[in-house]
């Protein structure tokens, strides 16, 4: 009988640390979830780009900085440099966040009637920029390419350029 008794006696207390044991393979925890909303990044044309007045004489190009000055290469005259603008934009969104400006690619028209002339090599004031209050002012140059005894008149691009900014 005391055998019997030792026997259940292991058996049983082999079995009360075989539950202990597990019991302790499971654990929980417990967590908040919290999100930030931004302010949305946005961009507003302020003034569009102008190169002004120019004498295409035997052709060649303008460079339209983004400072706002221009830049005769080749046969070409600058004039009447008081309208001068290169395109401004104003970004806004979520202070202290850095963004990306995706400038327009390839080449566009401006036309006047059935004559064009060609606009491209977009620069901008910055490539990349921090937003260190809720807006900035950015501005965007290019080249414009005459060529040799371009008709007289106003050029302008058919339709809207687009440049794109978006949060890094």
């Amino acid at each position: 009988m005391l055998e019997i008794q030792k026997h259940l006696f292991l058996f049983f207390s082999l079995l009360m640390f075989s539950f202990y044991g597990i019991a302790q393979n499971s654990a929980s925890a417990s967590f908040t979830a919290s999100v930030k909303i931004v302010e949305p990044i946005s961009v507003q044309t302020t003034e569009n780009m102008n190169f002004a007045s120019i004498d295409a004489r035997n052709g060649g190009s303008v460079i339209l900085n983004p400072d706002h000055t221009r830049e005769a290469i080749g046969g070409v005259l600058l004039d009447n440099a008081s309208n001068v603008s290169a395109a401004v934009f104003e970004v806004k969104g979520q202070n202290g966040y850095s963004y990306n400006i995706d400038l327009p690619e390839g080449s566009f028209r401006m036309v006047n009637g059935a004559n064009e002339i060609v606009v491209k090599d977009f620069e901008m004031s910055t490539s990349s920029a921090t937003l260190n209050s809720d807006s900035q002012v950015i501005s965007l140059g290019a080249t414009l390419y005459i060529e040799p005894g371009q008709k007289p008149g106003i050029y302008s691009t058919p339709s809207p350029i687009e440049i794109m900014v978006s949060y890094n």
